[in-house]
């Protein structure tokens, strides 16, 4: 296939749906087209018109669209197996690709917070992740929650900046 003869939306440069994307294509060593919209909105919108051949996302926004039989889900992105949303489908490590990628959430506070307050805001935390509606809520918008708490969670952040550095290097300064 040609370089760039596929094309991919994303909700903008350097963005959760950009970034993946550009990841695939230095694994599967294959050029792709990025094609840049307002919003990951836009971006699907443009998938479902065929405007563009794929797009990278999380399963809330597509879920609905994949039972309604209008997008079809080829891959997951996650390091910890298959996605619960889609268990009959691979992820991009079971397929070959060495290229997984996660949305995540972390809680930050300002340097010279005081050791009491961040105690306290980790125990808060840590009982909402563990609360059955919290989970319940997250499981409908087909999102699964993990708890890491800040020695863990400081591990996970140095490995994922150092991943996403390299990947926004090789892609460059986007005009």
């Amino acid at each position: 296939m040609a370089p760039g003869a596929i094309a991919f939306g994303s909700s903008g440069n350097y963005g959760t749906m950009h970034v993946p994307m550009e990841m695939l294509s230095q694994a599967a060593g294959v050029k792709m087209l990025h094609v840049p919209f307002t919003g990951a909105g836009p971006a699907i919108v443009a998938l479902l018109g065929g405007q563009v051949d794929a797009i990278a996302t999380g399963p809330s926004t597509v879920t609905g669209h994949v039972r309604g039989g209008k997008v079809r889900v080829l891959a997951t992105w996650g390091e910890g197996g298959r996605h619960p949303a889609f268990p009959d489908v691979p992820t991009l490590k079971e397929l070959g690709y060495d290229a997984q990628f996660s949305q995540w959430t972390g809680l930050f506070v300002p340097a010279g917070t005081p050791e009491p307050v961040i105690a306290k805001l980790r125990e808060a935390a840590k009982y909402a992740v563990d609360d059955p509606t919290f989970k319940a809520a997250l499981a409908k918008v087909e999102t699964p929650v993990q708890y890491l708490d800040q020695p863990q969670f400081r591990a996970f952040w140095d490995a994922d900046a150092n991943k996403l550095a390299g990947v926004v290097k090789r892609i460059g300064k986007v005009e």
